[in-house]
């Protein structure tokens, strides 16, 4: 018993305020919020275009629903042990500015390439066009204009269907539109998103060039918002039904 006490009183004289020093769960909660958020300002910035993408491109993307972004390849970045971020900081967002997947995400990179529509009934179209600059284009562009009349049907066979015509591919006006396309350096897309419940947004872009760790910076503008589109379900059978 005195051995066990000597001893312990040989670990006090050591480390004398070891106990009182150690933190409440307050204050471990606050440092947990600072470090957390530190963490998303770090990734916020890693997710920026460069300065020197920001200042080259600065002309292009200060008029009204323009930006620059920067997407990462999804098969890289896409784990916890990369980015916090849901999804990798392989999606964007047009109508929400932002990165974070299942806030109606409407592009994503992935292996080299660039699609759209992602979860439920999503659906969408995306095309490369010819070659212009991107400010020139317009709601009647062609290849712009057969997704830009498109309306987005309003029962769930019809958006399955239009998910199906998007997987799948088809031409109209001469142009080729699928839900991916391979992703050019130098070259001009059109994309159309639907997300049910979310957002409808008619984009333009350009994709200016590639980064070492496999990232893309796009340049993009929005053509037109369209109303947040509605899907009516189709009605399941009831559980324990027969056919």
């Amino acid at each position: 018993m005195m051995r066990h006490a000597v001893m312990l009183l040989v670990v006090l004289s050591v480390n004398p305020v070891a106990y009182a020093q150690s933190p409440t769960r307050a204050q471990l909660q606050e440092q947990i919020e600072r470090s957390r958020a530190e963490l998303n300002a770090k990734e916020a910035q890693f997710l920026e275009p460069s300065p020197a993408d920001q200042q080259e491109y600065a002309d292009l993307v200060s008029q009204p629903d323009s930006g620059l972004l920067r997407l990462l390849p999804r098969e890289t970045f896409d784990s916890r042990e990369k980015l916090t971020v849901n999804g990798g900081g392989a999606y964007y967002s047009f109508s929400r500015l932002t990165h974070e997947y299942g806030y109606g995400s409407d592009v994503e990179l992935y292996n080299g390439e660039l699609s759209v529509g992602f979860a439920g009934c999503d659906y969408g179209f995306v095309a490369k066009l010819a070659d212009q600059p991107l400010r020139s284009i317009t709601l009647e562009t062609p290849g712009v204009a057969a997704i830009a009349a498109h309306e987005p049907p309003a029962a769930e066979p019809g958006a399955r269907e239009q998910q199906r015509r998007s997987s799948t591919g088809f031409i109209a006006d001469g142009v080729r539109y699928a839900s991916r396309v391979p992703a050019e350096v130098g070259a001009t897309y059109v994309l159309r998103s639907v997300n049910y419940g979310s957002s409808d947004v008619l984009v333009s872009f350009r994709v200016l060039r590639k980064d070492d760790d496999g990232s893309l910076i796009l340049a993009w503008h929005l053509l037109k918002s369209y109303p947040k589109p509605d899907l009516v379900l189709a009605p399941r059978p009831a559980e324990g039904a027969s056919n």
